[in-house]
């Protein structure tokens, strides 16, 4: 009897131990645990609601509240005109929806510069940013991608014409990633047909980069090609002619070398009336 109890005792002792060990374990990993969420916390700081598009929306549809969705997001990575309150999103006693000015897609947060004001309609203006302005390039098959650009793509713009000195003229983009706001007539990416070759290509522009375009277009052929994204802006100049094309390198003429005599000059003297040169030479003055 006494050596089953001993036994009990030593296998209750033994559980014990397991347990207790298998505790701080478990504790060890919950400390852990905790000490990697402090230290997210403290990296990503505060989070704070906003609102997000929960599903894909176009240019012109209307927003309802079911069409957005409330995320917590870094408060100092915070975009400076996000909603961050419903109401303010959805007033009360509103003339009308909010529309989307800009095609967006789920979980882009939901900007004032996505949206209209209440009741007011999509149109051009509203999908300029302040400080720009619309400015609209004419453009035909010769233009690069005119039946591939749609409007809320972005494009570099490339200008050739002639330029003194330079044989063949020159090429050089004068512009790049420019948001295109419209083409022809239409706002929207889904208005416009895959097959459609564009007469014009709107873009939005700043008022220094509107005259830029404005003299392009008057002094030569505007040519388009399709950016990545706003990001995707090349630094520097870019420019090319028919040699740097061709890989020409002109050839490089030495200069004529004058040669330039030394003037002389002779006494003169009088004889008979008339005034003579002699042989003799003095110097000529200045």
């Amino acid at each position: 009897m006494r050596a089953v109890f001993a036994l009990v005792l030593i296998v209750g002792m033994g559980l014990a131990g397991v347990a207790v060990y298998m505790i701080q374990g478990y504790m060890a990993d919950l400390e852990g645990a905790l000490q990697n969420e402090r230290a997210f916390n403290a990296k990503a700081g505060k989070l704070v609601e906003v609102f997000v598009f929960a599903k894909p929306k176009k240019y012109g549809d209307p927003l309802a509240e079911d069409d957005v969705v409330a995320i917590y997001w870094p408060e100092k990575n915070l975009p400076e005109t996000i909603f961050r309150d419903k109401a303010a999103l959805f007033p009360e006693n509103a003339p009308g929806p909010r529309y989307i000015m800009r095609t967006t897609e789920a979980y882009e947060p939901v900007l004032a510069s996505r949206v209209t004001e209440p009741g007011e309609l999509s149109n051009l203006t509203s999908k300029l940013e302040k400080g720009k302005r619309a400015f609209a390039i004419k453009v035909g098959t010769n233009s690069g991608i005119s039946n591939f650009v749609k409007p809320d793509d972005y494009i570099d713009i490339l200008w050739t014409g002639n330029v003194s000195g330079i044989e063949g003229g020159i090429t050089r983009q004068i512009e790049s990633a420019v948001l295109v706001i419209a083409v022809d007539n239409a706002l929207n990416e889904g208005q416009v047909a895959s097959d459609t070759v564009a007469q014009t290509v709107t873009v939005a522009a700043t008022p220094e980069q509107v005259a830029r375009l404005a003299q392009a277009q008057a002094t030569g052929r505007l040519t388009l090609s399709l950016a990545a994204d706003a990001s995707d802006i090349v630094e520097g100049t870019v420019e090319t002619d028919t040699n740097a094309m061709l890989g020409i390198v002109p050839e490089e003429v030495a200069p004529e070398v004058v040669i330039v005599e030394k003037k002389k000059c002779y006494a003169k003297q009088r004889s008979g009336g008339q005034v003579v040169e002699t042989d003799v030479e003095i110097p000529c003055q200045e």
